[in-house]
């Protein structure tokens, strides 16, 4: 072949491959959703199958070597022991272990049925809902969220993340068929735990939608730029939550070296207990994906994009709460606390604004606040001293006094009210009336009679207004 057929038939060869690769690897039809959730589920049963293999081989090598352990080291062992300064005050109770716990509690792991937890629903649910409400209140989890995603941990061939939709859903989880069941996973000697089972349903759409940029940054940034818009919902989860609280190991109490070179022992640190909640690997979680890629010619819901997302959030969840890998919440102190008692006579005397000894709070501020506040007191004086002193009237030195509370009016002091208006309209009447009279006859007196016929209607108006008044008044008394 010559050289030009080679190029040709190279670029053709070229063409097709990205041809069939765009077809069947980016655009091929998606698995069916069962057919995914069981080759994960395959998966998950395997990797938690070896994690118990693995741990009792491990339990198997721990008894041989306590077993194959020298006499000295046991002997030192009860030395210590009976080093410990034990209480002759507190009582010392037997070992608890698991089977004591459930025949003291009556509870038949093979006989007992499982519980249907309605009331626990109800309580998570209001849980929910307080946490929905309290998310909404001034965009809390859309500020949070574009922080997190736009945090120092963001790729450099991403562009700033925009958060576009978020949706927190309107149901709850329902929780169902719990039962106890005893374990053993040689966590604390041998000796067993008790563990909580529930299985968990949700059927809802909690949906987050983001927005971005692919950046290329080769030979010099932002060569190329493609956007990129993602939506993923999650619609459907189920699966069995476990439940247990798990005691903290004996406190340990390290050694510690003083300035001087003397060795000391540090006081032992206070026990806690743990909450520990794990996923079993049998759950089953259903995901929609939506993607959107391109500026002008988009290419909608690509189904390698949506099969990369879904692993992504598997895995993800997979590698934080799902068997043999668990969460652990540290629990508070249950024991009751003054500083944490709520409600009561206190809740009572706090809404009526009294204090312990019955007097009132507002008035102890007040006499408390009031040495504070006398030297400003006396600087205010020394200024409306002044002001009157330069400024000489009366409605402003009534502005000045406290007013005082407002109380509803009797229909007796409303006329009484209506009657003083009237008496004090009638002396305004009476003194134009006075000065209008007196303008009337210094025009007449100087032959100026510009103001005559106003002076005249102005006088008869005046007149007839102060009779009325006076026919109101006595008609009052």
């Amino acid at each position: 072949l010559s050289f030009t057929q080679g190029v040709l038939v190279g670029q053709l060869i070229l063409a097709a491959i990205i041809f069939f690769f765009i077809k069947f690897f980016i655009f091929g039809e998606a698995p069916h959703p069962d057919i995914r959730a069981a080759e994960r589920a395959a998966i998950r049963r395997q990797r938690t199958l070896h994690h118990q293999r693995t741990l009792s081989t491990h339990r198997r090598r721990s008894s041989v070597s306590n077993s194959a352990r020298p006499r000295n080291l046991h002997d030192e062992a009860d030395a210590n022991a009976l080093r410990r300064k034990r209480s002759v005050v507190l009582r010392n109770p037997p070992a608890l272990t698991a089977a004591t716990i459930l025949a003291k509690t009556y509870y038949n792991v093979n006989a007992h049925q499982p519980e249907s937890l309605d009331w626990f629903n109800v309580l998570v649910a209001q849980t929910i809902a307080q946490l929905r409400a309290d998310a909404q209140h001034d965009d809390a989890i859309l500020t949070s969220l574009t922080n997190v995603l736009n945090g120092s941990q963001r790729p450099d061939f991403l562009d700033e993340i925009k958060v576009t939709e978020i949706s927190l859903g309107e149901d709850f989880p329902i929780f169902s068929n719990c039962r106890v069941i005893p374990v053993d996973d040689g966590a604390q000697g041998g000796e067993g735990r008790l563990q909580a089972r529930m299985d968990v349903d949700l059927s809802d759409v909690l949906t987050l939608g983001v927005e971005t940029k692919l950046v290329l940054n080769y030979p010099k940034n932002f060569v190329a730029v493609l956007p990129v818009a993602l939506a993923v919902s999650v619609v459907r989860f189920s699966g069995t939550l476990s439940l247990s609280f798990t005691p903290s190991p004996s406190p340990v109490t390290p050694n510690f070296t003083s300035p001087d070179g003397t060795s000391h022992q540090s006081p032992p640190s206070n026990p806690q207990t743990h909450l520990t909640f794990t996923f079993l690997d049998d759950y089953r979680l259903d995901l929609s994906v939506r993607s959107l890629v391109g500026s002008r010619s988009r290419l909608q819901d690509v189904p390698k994009i949506a099969q990369l997302v879904e692993a992504r959030l598997h895995a993800w969840f997979d590698e934080r709460c799902v068997e043999p890998r668990f969460q652990q919440i540290v629990l508070p102190s249950l024991w009751p606390r003054k500083r944490n008692t709520r409600g009561g006579e206190e809740m009572d005397m706090e809404m009526d604004g009294t204090n312990e000894n019955g007097t009132d709070k507002e008035g102890d501020s007040r006499r408390e606040e009031q040495p504070a506040s006398e030297e400003a007191k006396g600087k205010d004086n020394d200024r409306r001293d002044r002001a009157k002193a330069t400024v000489d009237r009366p409605a402003s030195v009534m502005r000045r006094q406290p007013t005082e509370r407002q109380t509803p009016l009797t229909d007796l002091e409303h006329l009484a009210a209506e009657g003083a208006k009237l008496r004090e309209a009638e002396l305004k009447a009476e003194q134009r009336e006075q000065r209008e009279q007196q303008n009337h006859n210094q025009n007449q007196k100087t032959g100026l009679g510009r103001s005559g016929p106003a002076s005249t209607s102005t006088i008869a108006s005046a007149t007839a207004g102060a009779r009325d008044g006076v026919r109101l008044r006595n008609g009052l008394g």
